[in-house]
């Protein structure tokens, strides 16, 4: 994406920081060149975790763990989260991670395909974090949609590409041609769905938040 690196830098320099634990692991995670969510989707999320207070979170797409152990910090002590990695390597590594924090009782790791994992969890989940295979959120979508609760957020993280997503099709390489149409496609689905109001944010690597409306009551139609 097209930044301004210096107001980037400044916004970065007015964060209040994290616990000790959650800096180390942000740096381990940057030694070993595993890609986790930015500061600006840290800063988002902490401002949106501390207002819900979600009691039930999901995660689609694990990896070491970062993301759940950090929503875990301002969900509060009495949430609960489901993450899911397919990748086993990542695995391993997010177990250690979780137990290492101490969260083994407030974050549940499960393995395998989200695709399939998706269809056998329960509703309704009042915060959900997207932040997987990003040529998947399309397809992840119907899932989410029945897991989210009315009144619950879903959170899309790197959903600009680095810019690339504002390209014609022909204009990114042809290798990530299908991602680039996937998530054009999984944008409009967000923005256009009668259920869901969204917002587009061009921080970090792009990220949405969508709420999904509550039902009108005794078949009342919405105005």
């Amino acid at each position: 994406m097209n930044v301004d690196e210096r107001m980037t830098a400044y916004i970065r320099s007015l964060d209040h920081g994290e616990r000790e634990y959650i800096r180390a692991l942000e740096q381990e995670a940057a030694d070993d060149g595993i890609p986790i969510i930015r500061k600006e989707t840290e800063a988002l999320l902490r401002v949106l975790l501390t207002m819900k207070k979600p009691k039930r979170l999901l995660e689609v797409g694990a990896a070491v763990g970062f993301s759940s152990i950090f929503m875990s910090e301002y969900a509060g002590a009495e949430c609960k989260i489901t993450t899911i990695e397919n990748y086993e390597p990542r695995i391993i590594k997010a177990r250690e991670n979780i137990k290492n924090a101490g969260k083994q009782e407030q974050i549940t790791l499960l393995e395998g395909d989200a695709a399939e994992i998706l269809k056998t969890l329960t509703p309704a989940y009042d915060f959900i974090f997207m932040d997987a295979a990003k040529g998947q959120y399309i397809h992840f979508f119907p899932q989410v949609m029945r897991l989210l609760a009315e009144g619950g957020i879903l959170v899309s993280d790197n959903v600009l590409q680095d810019g690339d997503i504002v390209q014609s099709r022909y204009a990114v390489t042809r290798r990530n041609r299908t991602i680039h149409s996937r998530m054009r496609e999984y944008l409009w689905k967000l923005t256009h769905d009668p259920a869901l109001e969204t917002i587009v944010l061009p921080i970090g690597d792009g990220v949405t938040v969508s709420t999904k409306k509550e039902e009108p009551m005794n078949g009342a139609a919405l105005p």
